[in-house]
C-alpha cells in the first residue's frame, strides 16, 4: 500500500500553489519543470513510467501524492484522497533533481475494480527560500486504467444540441449513462461553408454528464454536430434558437 503525505504536508502545498497562481506570474518568475506524459490509458493494471525534468538551472526537489478525482459538469477536476480500492505503489515519493536533469518514476497500479482513474501530482520547489515566498508548482500525471470492452453507443446520451446566435457558440450535453470509461477524441459541427472543431478531447466518466461548448464562426447557422469517439461517431442535428 501506498503511504500518502501527511495533511499538514497536504495543506501547505495547497497554500503555496495559491501563492504562485495569484503572485508567481506577477513576479515574473519562468518555470521550466515538466512532467511526462501527462495522461496515460491502460488496459487493466498498470506498469508504467513518468519523466520529472527540470530544466532549469537550479536544483529542485519534488514531492509526489496521488489523489483521486471526479469531474464536474462543466470539466473541472475536484481531487481528494487516493481511493482505497486503487492499490499503487511508486519507486519514490520525493526526489531531489539536479540542474537540467530528468528522473523517470516508476510505478504499479491495480484496482479492485475497472474502469479506475487518478493522478499522481508533482510539485516543484527550489529547496532554498528565496525572498519572501515560497513559490511550488504542482503539475499531474494523470492514469486510466480501463474496462476490458470500450464504451458503447447506447451508453452515451446526447441531448440539448443547440447554436445560440447571441454567444456565437454550439451547447451540447452529454451524458455517460453506463458503467465503462469512453473517451470523446473530437467534437465538431458543419454548415454551410463553415466548419467548427474542438479536437482537444476529454474523458467520460461513468455516470457522469459533460456540458460543452464550441465556438461557431460562420455567417449562417450549423446544421450538424459529430462526436467523435474511439469505436464510433455519434451525429446529431443541431437545433437553432432565434436571437
Amino acid at each position: 500500500m501506498l503511504r500518502l503525505l501527511a495533511p499538514a504536508m497536504t495543506s501547505k502545498i495547497k497554500i503555496r500553489m495559491a501563492l504562485f497562481a495569484l503572485l508567481g506570474l506577477a513576479l515574473g518568475q519562468t518555470w521550466a519543470q515538466t512532467v511526462s506524459p501527462v495522461i496515460v490509458e491502460y488496459k487493466g493494471r498498470a506498469d508504467g513510467k513518468f519523466a520529472l525534468i527540470n530544466d532549469t538551472t537550479s536544483p529542485m526537489v519534488v514531492i509526489l501524492e496521488p489523489k483521486s478525482f471526479t469531474i464536474t459538469r462543466d470539466g473541472a477536476g475536484i481531487f481528494r484522497p487516493l481511493d482505497p480500492d486503487i492499490h499503487l505503489e511508486l519507486s519514490a515519493m520525493s526526489v531531489k533533481l539536479a540542474p537540467q536533469e530528468t528522473y523517470y518514476i516508476f510505478y504499479k497500479a491495480t484496482a479492485k475494480t475497472y474502469p479506475a482513474w487518478f493522478s499522481i501530482y508533482s510539485t516543484f520547489a527550489r529547496p532554498k527560500h528565496e525572498g519572501m515566498l515560497d513559490i511550488h508548482l504542482m503539475l499531474p500525471h494523470t492514469v486510466y486504467l480501463m474496462q476490458k470492452g470500450p464504451l458503447k453507443a447506447n451508453e452515451v446520451h446526447v441531448q440539448d444540441v443547440a447554436y445560440d446566435p447571441a454567444k456565437h457558440k454550439i451547447i451540447c450535453d452529454l451524458e455517460n449513462e453506463g458503467q465503462d470509461l469512453g473517451r470523446v477524441q473530437d467534437m465538431h459541427a458543419t454548415g454551410e461553408h463553415a466548419f467548427a472543431s474542438d479536437p482537444i478531447g476529454f474523458p467520460l466518466l461513468p455516470g457522469s454528464p459533460r456540458h460543452v461548448e464550441i465556438e461557431w464562426k460562420g455567417s449562417t447557422p450549423p446544421h450538424e454536430l459529430s462526436i467523435q469517439f474511439e469505436h464510433f461517431t455519434l451525429k446529431r442535428p443541431i437545433e437553432n434558437h432565434t436571437e
